[in-house]
């Protein structure tokens, strides 16, 4: 019963818009997902269909079918917790004993 209530998760397909971008200025790819869809800490949303290769220089906008995966409340928690300590990674402090004049 336990192993039921952590596994029930929620499942929405959706359309969604994919746009890469491979230039000089940036590289990155975003979906934007259709119906203003809520997400929260835990959700994971997959993109169907073939890989998409972007050459050099170009940019590209796809349409898509997503399907998100809603988290259970433990998972959200989990979630949460990890990123609190994933964050303090991000941190670095530097001290050297050497005095520049």
């Amino acid at each position: 019963m336990i192993r039921e209530f952590l596994r029930n998760r929620e499942t929405i397909d959706v359309p969604c818009t994919i746009e890469i971008e491979n230039t000089f200025e940036s590289l990155h790819a975003h979906v934007n997902l259709d119906g203003n869809l809520e997400m929260n800490a835990g959700d994971e949303v997959l993109v169907h269909g073939d890989p998409v290769r972007v050459p050099y220089g170009q940019k590209v906008s796809l349409r898509r079918l997503a399907t998100v995966t809603r988290a259970n409340r433990l998972d959200r928690a989990w979630t949460r917790l990890l990123a609190r300590f994933e964050l303090t990674e991000l941190y670095e402090v530097s001290f050297s004993s050497e005095r520049k004049l």
